[in-house]
């Protein structure tokens, strides 16, 4: 999970080294403050041994960088890290568990693991956080390939999946990645998944808007399915594509491949399906396009319209959550009034990494998106700022309420503007599913109010919404966190579709 002192040739991997140092840190005193053990701990000051945990870290192969890597930290900083390194040392067997995304060699034993099981392999480009991954992951899927150009989302992704070969998540310029395709390619994929952005949807007067020059992404897309051949093929889109919708259509209808003597083609369909129908807490409408290969089609008597029928007929015996069972079960907290305060934890305002003071109490929803398993921490749990005319906003409103709302005509700051979003502002409803949770977040929450406390949602709480486990951490600053979150696909969502796609692979 660490790259080693040497490679750390820029600021920005710099940055992420320090950040998971921190959050090393953070975890192993959350560890200290659930079971009560001093983080002041008795060790027989042993250089070797602390050596050797940095060695198997990935983080040092000497003690000759030992005073790089203080350079590195700043010494209040290497100072903390050292001590917690011999607090995990103290209490390796209790803190196995909980630093297990650090070990080195146990991700290499998870990677060997998944390579040897012979699983449906899946490519994922534009995988962002690694939501749409995640459910196919939860479904038995492995991924095989995973892209994206926003180098935070990487990070996330690969601490969240260990089961991958760090080398096998690209952080890069899928247009780099499917122009030389083939140095990529180890095995037959099974499904290529991903959102392609496609931005030139106001172009109308063109003949084929899927043409604009501004979606040569998703072009790429389509490019990469035709080298690489997968038996079915998942993309994922905003409802506002569906009025051009054929026209993807047609792309794929022409798609041709020839393949060891075999003549490849797709057929296609879409359908917009809506997050709340598989279990999650949300009402996101998304269009999905689902492709089959000509040959699966025939062997399996399968067409995508019928795999649509079976997504819906299986989510139809969904529980349905509203947006209280996501938000249950979690620390009550109030937001800064202090600007600069979403990097600092504390009691009040929320912190990083904090003990689950309810693990063991989940509702059906916590169960869902946890698989049954009790997480001891829940992360990313920090409410954010609001300033004196925003908090009273947040009191003022009842739920349902918006800008428009004559409660808070005298201060509402944006009353002109109420023809154009009066939903600037909106308390969320506690017993219906949360409105869409958008990377816009990461600009303001005023949208997305806490229904209960007078601040907006945290990251974790839209996280939960999305139907991320708890123990899914989002690397990053504080307001890139909401941006993941806000662009990932609802993991719950993309189990359904993916249980459905795996009856259907050998």
């Amino acid at each position: 999970m660490f790259d080693r002192i040497s490679k750390l040739n820029n600021l920005t991997s710099k940055k992420y080294f320090i950040e998971k140092v921190e959050l090393y840190n953070k975890l192993v005193s959350a560890f200290a403050l659930k079971n009560q053990v001093s983080l002041e701990v008795s060790f027989n000051d042993d250089e070797e041994i602390l050596i050797k945990r940095l060695i198997e870290l990935n983080i040092v192969e000497s003690k000759n960088e030992l005073k790089d890597l203080e350079k590195i930290l700043k010494k209040d900083l290497y100072d903390a890290f050292f001590n917690c390194l011999k607090l995990s040392i103290v209490h390796k067997n209790e803190l196995d568990d909980t630093l297990e995304k650090f070990d080195k060699t146990k991700r290499i034993l998870l990677q060997k693991s998944a390579k040897e099981n012979k699983k449906p392999k899946v490519i994922d480009f534009f995988c962002g956080a690694g939501g749409l991954s995640l459910g196919f992951v939860q479904e038995g899927f492995h991924i095989d390939l995973a892209n994206d150009h926003e180098s935070v989302c990487i990070e996330t992704y690969k601490f969240n999946h260990p089961e991958i070969q760090d080398e096998r998540v690209i952080n890069g310029d899928i247009r780099n990645i499917v122009d030389h395709i083939d140095d990529y390619l180890r095995d037959e994929i099974d499904v290529v998944v991903g959102g392609p952005p496609c931005q030139g949807f106001s172009s109308a007067n063109q003949q084929r808007v899927i043409d604009d020059p501004r979606n040569e992404l998703y072009k790429y897309y389509i490019k990469a399915i035709e080298k690489i051949a997968p038996k079915f093929v998942i993309m994922e889109n905003v409802r506002g594509m569906l009025p051009y919708a054929e026209q993807v259509v047609e792309d794929y209808k022409n798609i041709k491949i020839k393949k060891e003597n075999n003549l490849y083609s797709y057929d296609v369909s879409y359908k917009v399906l809506i997050s709340d129908n598989f279990g999650v807490a949300q009402k996101r409408q998304r269009l999905i396009f689902i492709a089959v290969r000509n040959d699966v089609s025939k062997s399996k008597k399968i067409t995508p319209s019928k795999l649509f029928d079976e997504i819906e007929m299986s989510s139809g015996k969904t529980k349905k959550h509203v947006l209280k069972d996501a938000i249950d079960f979690i620390k009550p907290l109030e937001a800064p009034r202090v600007k600069n305060l979403t990097e600092i934890d504390d009691e009040v305002t929320g912190k990083k990494v904090d003990v689950n003071q309810f693990s063991g109490n989940e509702n059906s929803y916590l169960k869902a998106i946890n698989q049954n398993r009790k997480v001891p921490y829940v992360f990313n749990h920090k409410a954010r700022y609001a300033n004196d005319i925003n908090h009273e906003i947040y009191r003022l409103l009842d739920q349902g309420d918006d800008g428009t709302n004559e409660k808070i005509k005298e201060i509402m700051p944006y009353a002109h503007r109420n023809h154009v979003f009066k939903d600037k502002y909106f308390k969320l409803i506690a017993d219906k599913p949360c409105r869409t949770i958008t990377a816009h977040l990461k600009m303001d929450c005023h949208s997305h109010i806490h229904p209960f406390q007078a601040r907006s949602i945290t990251p974790r709480e839209a996280a939960r919404i999305q139907s991320f486990p708890d123990d899914y951490v989002f690397l990053g600053a504080y307001l890139k966190t909401y941006m993941q979150i806000g662009n990932a696909v609802p993991p719950l969502m993309a189990r359904g579709i993916a249980a459905v796609l795996k009856k259907y692979i050998e």
